[in-house]
């Protein structure tokens, strides 16, 4: 079969895309190489803008559905003083929701397959195929049952930062952060008052409430070793190889000790989860410098953090990622076969994008750095919350409820 378009990578991104361009008619095919409902490392926390799209797209009632708790104020410590914002509905947004990833990628995912796409999950990309132009043509799939080409005149990369599909293209990195934060995360059965951000001197983190009665814990600092591996590398965000962040998971702490022993921790937070029991195991990651890269060339396009990586300081991922699902498949269904009008169209999402993306990782840049002190932080976090306003101003300037 030839489809329309071809979807690499089906997690928040990916699903999220594919749901939208089948809603509108489009063949989609959608590969992801892990198994449904599979786990990754998030800071899980939606902004307003991504709620608002769960919201237009009717996905939000069954987040709420499932246990996901309403978040209604954000705290923010500084040192050993508190700022509460409560959050005032508006703009489609009563709460913000926190969901595990191991929930709403299988949402999107089973919504695309009912809005008439296929994913198949386990099934891994190779390679592009291209035709006598250069352009991609579609894809080499490694399934159970041996490898086999899928034809389609546009690909998507959804695929992550060590993203194939903009790796094959080569992609080119049109901006480049240098900062680079160490995260480990862990859930607690410890009560939030909503999202709750803590900064002290050198390190941050935070406590938001997910699925299960758990709070998703996480905790951050600089990482001078991956810093400076960064700087040595010029190119290391553009070589998808070279900039692999380093995953790890702590095994489980003997009775009695502390799991977070050895992480900075603010000690706000730190007075909050000690004594408290890990549940599952601590996972740890070295961060990759943030950047944005081109976002579409003859074949394909980009979207989610294939195309632009922010640090998890920001905890805008999945927000900006469910964003530009519905400004590439905009792109798409406003020109959807291939030629001129297609790379115009294509290239108005990219500007789009990177007019929405470019004041957040700026914003982020210095935040994970972590050179700042208590008052100069308050300020970055403004001008993040600034970038957050703009980008929800973008999104109902859109014209119709949704795709």
């Amino acid at each position: 079969m030839r489809w329309d378009v071809i979807v690499v990578g089906g997690r928040v991104a990916g699903a999220a895309t594919a749901m939208l361009l089948a809603r509108a008619g489009m063949r989609v095919l959608c590969l992801e190489r892990t198994r449904l409902g599979s786990d990754t490392l998030s800071t899980h926390a939606l902004m307003r803008a991504g709620v608002l799209q769960l919201s237009r797209w009717g996905l939000l009632d069954a987040v709420a559905a499932a246990g996901v708790p309403p978040v209604h104020r954000v705290v923010f410590h500084y040192g050993g003083d508190a700022t509460t914002v409560t959050l005032r509905p508006g703009a489609g947004v009563e709460a913000l929701y926190a969901p595990r990833r191991t929930f709403l990628d299988a949402l999107l995912s089973r919504t695309a397959v009912a809005a008439g796409a296929r994913v198949e999950h386990g099934a891994t990309v190779t390679s592009l195929l291209r035709g006598a132009d250069g352009a991609v043509t579609g894809v080499r799939v490694r399934r159970r049952d041996g490898v086999r080409d899928e034809h389609a005149p546009l690909v998507v990369g959804a695929d992550g930062l060590r993203s194939l599909v903009a790796a094959e293209v080569g992609a080119a990195v049109r901006w480049q952060g240098r900062a680079v934060a160490r995260c480990t995360y862990g859930y607690v059965a410890v009560p939030a008052a909503g999202y709750e951000w803590y900064y002290d001197e050198g390190c941050g983190g935070g406590l938001i409430p997910t699925n299960d009665g758990l709070t998703c814990v996480f905790a951050a600092s600089a990482d001078a070793a991956a810093a400076a591996d960064a700087s040595a590398d010029t190119d290391a965000s553009a070589d998808a190889g070279a900039a692999t962040a380093r995953r790890g998971a702590r095994a489980g702490t003997p009775p009695g000790a502390d799991p977070w022993a050895g992480t900075p921790l603010p000690p706000a937070l730190a007075d909050r989860v000690a004594g408290l029991p890990v549940v599952g195991r601590l996972r740890v990651t070295r961060g990759v410098p943030g950047f944005l890269r081109s976002a579409a060339g003859p074949g394909w396009a980009l979207v989610g953090d294939a195309g632009a990586w922010k640090d998890p300081i920001s905890t805008h991922g999945m927000t900006d990622a469910l964003r530009d699902a519905e400004l590439l498949a905009r792109a798409v269904l406003a020109a959807p076969g291939p030629g001129a009008e297609q790379r115009e169209s294509l290239a108005a999402y990219e500007m789009a994008r990177d007019r929405l993306t470019l004041p957040i990782l700026e914003a982020t840049e210095p935040l994970a750095g972590f050179r700042w002190d208590l008052q100069e932080v308050q300020g970055l976090l403004r001008g993040l919350a600034a970038a957050m306003a703009d980008e929800i101003d973008a999104l109902l300037a859109l014209d119709g409820a949704a795709v």
